[in-house]
């Protein structure tokens, strides 16, 4: 049906969806004044409105009606779509009974699966992916239901994405993972489930930051303590900076306690010839700086003790010639 110019009846059919007033619907539906699938001037049908809504008995009688279970708002949006961020498992069945495609994408690659993924709506999640659902989707940004599960720390739905075999290492465009955004936001338990599953922990964004990059730069203890158990590099990184740096950059005393403990080179400069204690130093992270200062000393005092040559149990002889008189 075309945007035609919404008349009285149109807007208070839309209304009666939207609240979900199943005697005005009906009412409306019944004069003959409306169409079931009238739109406003974004698109929106009483359809979507009753969908987003989750009024059950407004989207089964107006389905009933006619009304078409594949309507599209100008983004691209469909009923379905709606449903599912909106987490109302019972409309997602009905809509899905009545032929709503599974996979109808928005103008910005957003499918139904990526929204009830986004809002950790495991059911329907479960239900979608039950139902073909592409679990490998994504957003122009290349974004997938994996990686906005990792980033909103849902891991019910991300083991059940991780079952219908979603791509673990799938890359944004910007080089992001979904164990490199876990990381960023702290989600330790993420981290867990996705380096279980065989997710490279070493993987660099387009930046040159790795996951332990990210979590030593914002301090998340617990997704360091996870990642250090999966080996990552502790060296220079693309970027020309190591984990170590960006904690004492930012005065995370704790992460730069871990990062030494695990091994991290407290002597290794940056790309600007800089060690994690001067840059500490800089930034006037006294405590990080006592810290580091006292592993250097340590170090240096370790390295000079080996430079000390073994005391010889051998003695030295001279033999003496008589020179001619």
């Amino acid at each position: 049906m075309s945007l035609k110019k919404e008349t009285p009846s149109d807007v208070q059919l839309h209304m009666a969806a939207m609240r979900g007033d199943e005697v005005a619907l009906l009412r409306l539906l019944d004069s003959g004044k409306v169409h079931v699938d009238c739109k406003d001037e974004d698109g929106t049908t009483p359809l979507i409105l009753a969908a987003a809504g989750g009024h059950t008995y407004c989207v089964m009688e107006l389905l009933d009606q006619g009304a078409d279970p594949n309507t599209r708002r100008l983004t691209g949006t469909t009923p379905l779509f709606f449903a599912a961020q909106g987490g109302h498992l019972d409309v997602v069945k009905i809509l899905m009974k009545a032929g709503a495609k599974v996979d109808t994408a928005s103008a910005d690659g957003g499918t139904p699966l990526f929204v009830a993924a986004q809002g950790g709506h495991v059911k329907i999640v479960r239900e979608l992916l039950d139902c073909g659902a592409n679990v490998n989707a994504h957003m122009k940004d290349r974004a997938t239901p994996v990686f906005i599960a990792s980033q909103n720390g849902h891991r019910t739905v991300l083991s059940l994405l991780i079952l219908a075999h979603a791509d673990i290492d799938i890359k944004r465009i910007d080089g992001a993972t979904p164990l490199w955004i876990a990381a960023q936001m702290g989600q330790d338990h993420i981290c867990k489930v996705l380096l279980q599953n065989g997710a490279n922990v070493d993987t660099v964004r387009c930046d040159g930051a790795t996951p332990l990059f990210k979590a030593a730069h914002k301090g998340h203890a617990a997704v360091t303590t996870v990642l250090l158990k999966y080996r990552p590099n502790l060296g220079l990184l693309p970027n020309g900076e190591t984990a170590l740096h960006a904690a004492a950059m930012f005065g995370h005393m704790t992460v730069c306690k871990q990062l030494v403990a695990a091994g991290s080179d407290v002597l290794l400069k940056n790309q600007e010839d800089l060690t994690a204690l001067e840059l500490a130093h800089q930034q006037k992270y006294t405590s990080i700086c006592d810290y580091l200062q006292e592993r250097v000393r340590a170090i240096v005092a370790r390295n000079s003790k080996t430079m000390v040559p073994a005391t010889s149990s051998v003695t030295s002889t001279s033999t003496v010639t008589s020179m001619p008189a």
